[in-house]
Parts: C-alpha cells; structure tokens; sequence
C-alpha cells in the first residue's frame, strides 16, 4: 500500500524526468540558472514545500521536503538547490522571526515570486563563522550594514537574503545578529559568480553590502541572537544537504545499472561479473544506510528533537562521503564512457563534491558530532 511519501516521490521523480533533468546537462555546460526547471517546480509546487500552509505554501513536513529534494537532485543537482536554498534562507524567520516579518516574505517565496538565500560566510570566516567582520549598526529607525558575504547560493536569483551581521563586536558570537536584506535595497550589489568545479547552474556570489540601509523591523528576532539562529538552522538544513547529496548518488547508481545490463565483453554482460557485483552490492548498500540515516535525521527535524545536532550532522557527512565514493565507482563502472560528456556520471560525481564541503565541512560535521557524544 503507497503512503503519502510514496506518492510525494512518484509526483516528483515525474516532473524531474519531464521537466528538470532534459535541461541539466545544459545548465552544467552553459553554468547558467536553470530557469526552465524552476518553472517546472513552481508549476507543481515543489520549489518551496516546506512553507507552511498559513503562509500559502504546501506545508510538507521535513520528510516529505527531504524527498522532494532527493528527487530534483536525481535528475539535476543544481536545480535541487531551489527547494533546498529556500529552506535554508527561510529556516531563520521560522525559528526566530517576527509574525510580521514571516507575513511578509514567506508568501512570495510560496507562491514563486522569489527565492530566499542565506548569507553567513565571508572571506575571513569561512567555518569559523562567529569571526564575521560585516557590521550592522542601529541609526534612528534604521540598521546599516556593511560587509561582503562569500560563497551564497543563487546569490543575484534570489530576491531576498538572510544575513547575518555583527551588531556587538564586544561580544563575539553573542554579537551577532540576523536581518532581511532585499536585493532592491540600495548599496547591494554581487560579484561575478565563482567558476565552479560542479552545481554550475546554481549562481555563486559575492554579496555586497555598501552602506544598505534597512527598516528596523527587518532584524530577526532580538539583537545579539543571530549566531544561535544561524547554528539552529544548519541543524535543520544540513538535512537536506544528505537529502540531496542521495539524490545525486541514486542518480549515478540507476544510471550505472542500466549501463552494466547492457555493455558487453568476453562475450556476456559486465554485470555478470561478480567483480562488477561486488562494486554494486557496496553502492546500493552505502546508498541504503545514508537514506535511512537521513531520513531518521528528518524526523527529528521535524520535532525539533534534542539530537537533532547529532543526526543532521551526521546524515550530511555520512551521506555526502558515501555519494562522492558511489558517484566515483559509477563513473569506473563505465570506464572510459564515464569520463566523457556524453554521460551523465562525470557531472554527477562532480556535484557530489560540495556535498561534502557546504554547509560545514565534514570535518566539521565530525567535530560536532563528537562534541555531541562527549557531552552526552
């Protein structure tokens, strides 16, 4: 009997293999935003799931989110960081902000007017994120910012921003305060977008932030909270980076079972070799344990549970090494084939990469996990 997330994944996996992944290829090779991929997701609702339903959105629960991004990122890794961008830039207003704030941005990113970005790092402070240098300072009824933000995602797509800046530089990471900042305000402007190894059709910029001046009200939640909010909604997002990090590694695996069924030598299939068996059996095996681990990182998302620190970063690192290790077998599996541009899998292991760097390293990832189980 199908659960409801089995249809979720049914109605998904259609609209990627219609709609999304014909246009990935180009998207990878031209390192251009694949728009008509956007509009296919908005179409279908599947750009913003997890906005709640008081807002205008689907109001998919993290499970059902973590599944829509698997599936996009199956078809095309780039265009999974439509959905998954989203949440990430929208999980601060839901942890912290104002009902007046999440009235105001939430239902245009529901509805697809706009997409939401989320901007922590900066050139000094990459996974030291608290040693951040862009200021905010309270003038009158407005708040100034000034700094750059490194390495955003969809940076000059998105209409609106989460950034994060210091408003006490006293105080360190109890300094640290979040705003929302609109790509219309004066004084933002973006750098040239970086020259990547993989996800080419995800814009990355600089965002630049010139003396922007902000109504008050824009700050999320109270002054001083940002880092904390910040540090709360990787626990949440780091989620859907494992999420998406299986999509990309199914991806490889599906393609690489069809290849093997078909490609002969020594006068029989290679998948008649236990050899090519063996590399399989461990693909499907990894792939199996990251999707169960991500999924019971899901369901504490969802309730917020107290390990949730612990799950998220353990499904983000678990299930990005094991998609960087299966994309690469699945490129061996079709020897020479697999590192052409003809196939699909040099561009699937290429954006596997990030999955293990975004977001917190996964050195990172192990450092919180093992503070985690030393502090019981």
């Amino acid at each position: 009997m199908p659960t409801p997330y089995d249809e979720i994944r049914e109605a998904v996996r259609a609209v990627c293999d219609d709609k999304v992944a014909p246009n990935a290829a180009h998207a990878d090779e031209r390192a251009e935003f694949p728009q008509a991929s956007y509009d296919a997701l908005r179409a279908a609702d599947f750009h913003a799931p997890h906005v709640p339903v008081e807002y205008g959105g689907a109001g998919a629960d993290a499970l059902a989110t973590v599944i829509v991004i698997e599936e996009v990122a199956r078809a095309c890794a780039s265009s999974s960081l439509i959905p998954a961008g989203n949440k990430l830039g929208t999980m601060p207003l839901l942890l912290a902000a104002s009902e007046e704030l999440r009235r105001r941005y939430l239902p245009p990113i529901a509805r697809g007017e706009a997409m939401f970005s989320y901007c922590l790092s900066e050139p000094e402070a990459g996974s030291d994120a608290a040693s951040m240098k862009t200021r905010a300072v309270l003038d009158g009824d407005t708040w100034v910012l000034d700094g750059v933000k490194r390495w955003i995602s969809n940076a000059g797509v998105s209409e609106y921003y989460t950034v994060f800046a210091v408003t006490d530089p006293a105080a360190r990471s109890r300094g640290i305060s979040a705003f929302v900042v609109e790509r219309s305000d004066p004084g933002v402007s973006f750098g040239a977008p970086e020259r990547k190894l993989g996800i080419k059709g995800s814009p990355t910029r600089e965002v630049y932030l010139d003396n922007v001046r902000i109504p008050a009200n824009r700050i999320i939640g109270e002054p001083g909270t940002g880092f904390g909010t910040a540090m709360r909604t990787l626990d949440h997002t780091r989620v859907t980076i494992a999420a998406q990090a299986l999509g990309i590694a199914q991806g490889a695996l599906d393609f690489a079972l069809g290849y093997v069924q078909q490609r002969k030598q020594f006068g029989k299939p290679i998948a008649d070799f236990q050899g090519i068996q063996f590399m399989l059996a461990d693909m499907g095996m990894k792939l199996e344990a990251a999707r169960q681990l991500t999924y019971a990182a899901a369901d504490r998302s969802e309730r917020a549970a107290p390990d949730l620190t612990y799950f998220g970063a353990a499904a983000k690192c678990f299930a990005s090494d094991a998609a960087m290790q299966i994309t690469t077998d699945a490129v061996q599996l079709l020897g020479g084939y697999g590192y052409t541009k003809d196939f699909p899998l040099e561009r699937m292991m290429r954006d596997a990469k990030i999955t293990q760097i975004y977001e917190g390293t996964n050195q990172i990832q192990r450092i919180v996990m093992a503070r985690q189980l030393l502090n019981g």
